[in-house]
């Protein structure tokens, strides 16, 4: 998982400083992660190709291995993390990935908050995205639109 995090972010945040080297981020992992975080896993040719990890009713982590963006993994993971926390998600990414924001909003997240970068380990602006399901009524009116 780790590593797959590691080749996410190099890959999708080229200008944003890591704030913490490989093997620190790899005992984030095995000590932190996974056994304080709800995570699942995308799984191709017997390795590990996305992550997903839910701390409450946080989206804590979501990466895909470069080579498998675009191609359904993430939209799977969104649909699986909305069935597992059906009353509501929260998520932070940085300001700088608009991919990652398209990707959000195009699942029904909405920006709440931006910050300036001040109070995440990076010290890059982020903001704050969340998603609510709609009322059923509400739902029904926007499918008949």
């Amino acid at each position: 998982m780790a590593d797959v995090w590691l080749r996410s972010f190099a890959a999708a945040l080229p200008t944003v400083r890591r704030a913490h080297g490989d093997d620190d981020v790899r005992n984030w992992f095995s000590y932190v992660v996974i056994p304080r975080y709800e995570t699942w896993v995308a799984v191709a040719g017997g390795s590990v190709i996305g992550l997903l990890a839910l701390d409450g009713e946080e989206l804590e982590q979501l990466y895909l291995d470069p080579s498998w963006r675009g191609r359904g993994v993430g939209d799977r993971f969104i649909d699986l993390a909305k069935r597992q926390r059906p009353a509501g998600l929260d998520l932070w990414t940085f300001q700088v990935n608009g991919p990652a924001q398209r990707f959000y909003e195009r699942h029904d997240f909405v920006p709440v908050e931006y910050t300036d970068g001040l109070h995440n380990e990076e010290y890059e602006p982020d903001v704050r995205y969340t998603w609510r399901p709609q009322p059923p009524a509400v739902a029904a009116a926007a499918a008949e639109t």
